[in-house]
C-alpha cells in the first residue's frame, strides 16, 4: 500500500504557507529556541482550543516570516517535500494581513512562492484572509485583489465563530469574474449552516474542511447538486478535535453521498504531517482501499488549475496504477 501510495500521482489543494513552514528551519536558524520533536507535533496531540492552536502557530511562523526572501525559503523547502512526496500539483495561500506586519506588497509574496516551485511542480498561490479583515485597513488592498495577475484565487479563513461581512459575496464575485478561484473555510468548528452559507451567500464551489456538512443531509445534497468540492484535512480535524478520531471522520461518508473530497495537509507545521501520511492514516484508519483512495487523488485533478492535456495525463497514471503499474 505505501508504494502504491507513494506512486500516485497528488495534488495538494489546501495548505496554508505559514502553517507549512518547515520546522526543521527553525531548529537550524536558532536551535536553543526551536528543539527538536516539540510536543505539539506528535501524533498523538490534541490542541485543547482553536486559539492555542493559532497561538502555537503564529508563535513559530511569525518570527520567521518576516520577507519575500524568507517566504522563497521556506517554499524552497517545502515544495521539495512535495516533489519527493510525487506531488506535482500545490495550492497555497499565504495569510494577506501579513503584507502589513512585514510592509510588503502581496505580490511580491506571490512572485517568491512561485519563483521557489521547483520543475515538475506546478504551483497556485491564493490570498487568505480572516473574516473581519474586510472592514479594516486591508480593504483597499482586496478591492485590488482581482488585478494581482500571478494571483490564483482567495480563500476566507480562520475562526467560524466570526459572522461572514456581507460585503464579502460583492469582493467574491469580482475576482470569480476576472477568471480567479475563490474558497471559504466552513463546516470546521460550525456546523452545515456555514457551509451552506459559503455556498449560496459567497458563491464558492471550493470549501476548505466542509466535513461538518455530514450533520445536515440537505446541505450535502447541495454541495452536490453544486458540483461544490470539500479540500479536506483529516488529520488536522483530528488535531484539532473536530472530529474524536481518525475512526470516525466523515470522508468516506461524504464520498458515498456524491461530494467530491481532496485530501491535505492543512498546516504542517502545527501537526507534524505529510500527504503521504494523510493517505497512509485513510488506508489503516479508515479502511480505504486502493480504489478509494485513487478516487481522492483523481478528485484532486478534476479541480486542479492545469491545462486538460496535464489534467487527462494524471488520470491515466492513476488508472495504470489501478491496474497494478506502479511504474513512475
Amino acid at each position: 500500500m505505501h508504494d502504491f501510495i507513494q506512486a500516485l500521482p497528488k495534488t495538494e489543494t489546501h495548505l496554508h504557507i505559514e502553517g507549512a513552514l518547515p520546522y526543521e528551519l527553525l531548529t537550524a536558524w536558532q536551535p536553543e529556541r526551536w528543539p527538536e520533536n516539540p510536543a505539539f507535533r506528535a501524533r498523538s496531540y490534541r490542541y485543547a482550543t482553536f486559539p492555542d492552536f493559532e497561538k502555537i502557530l503564529l508563535d513559530h511562523a511569525l518570527p520567521w516570516f518576516t520577507s519575500a526572501e524568507k517566504y522563497y525559503e521556506a517554499a524552497k523547502v517545502m515544495f521539495a517535500k512535495h516533489v519527493a512526496q510525487n506531488v506535482r500539483y500545490v495550492e497555497t495561500s499565504f495569510h494577506l494581513p501579513v503584507t502589513k506586519f512585514i510592509n510588503v506588497p502581496g505580490p511580491e509574496i506571490i512572485a517568491a512562492i512561485r519563483a521557489a516551485a521547483p520543475a515538475g511542480l506546478e504551483v497556485r498561490v491564493f490570498a487568505g484572509m480572516l473574516r473581519s479583515d474586510i472592514n479594516g485597513d486591508l480593504r483597499p488592498t482586496i478591492n485590488e485583489l482581482h488585478n494581482w495577475e500571478e494571483l490564483a484565487g482567495i480563500d476566507l479563513h480562520g475562526h467560524e465563530s466570526m459572522v461572514t461581512v456581507p460585503e464579502t459575496a460583492a469582493v467574491w464575485a469580482r475576482v470569480r469574474a476576472a477568471g480567479k478561484i475563490t474558497k471559504c473555510h466552513a463546516g470546521e468548528f460550525d456546523g452545515a449552516a456555514r457551509v451552506r452559507e459559503a455556498i449560496e451567500f459567497l458563491g464558492v464551489k471550493r470549501v476548505q474542511h466542509g466535513v461538518r456538512a455530514i450533520e445536515d443531509p440537505a446541505v450535502v445534497k447541495l454541495a452536490v447538486e453544486r458540483d461544490v468540492t470539500f479540500d479536506v484535512c483529516p488529520l488536522s480535524n483530528v488535531g484539532l478535535r473536530v472530529v474524536p478520531s481518525m475512526r470516525e471522520h466523515p470522508l468516506r461518508r461524504l464520498m458515498k453521498a456524491g461530494v467530491r473530497c481532496t485530501v491535505s495537509t492543512d498546516d504542517p507545521l502545527s501537526f507534524g504531517n505529510s500527504l503521504i501520511e494523510e493517505y497512509t492514516a485513510l488506508a489503516l484508519e479508515l479502511d480505504f482501499t486502493r480504489a478509494e483512495l485513487a478516487q481522492v487523488a483523481r478528485n484532486g485533478w478534476a479541480v486542479a488549475d492545469v491545462s486538460e492535456a496535464t489534467r487527462k495525463a494524471a488520470l491515466a497514471e492513476i488508472e495504470r496504477l489501478c491496474h497494478g503499474d506502479l511504474r513512475p
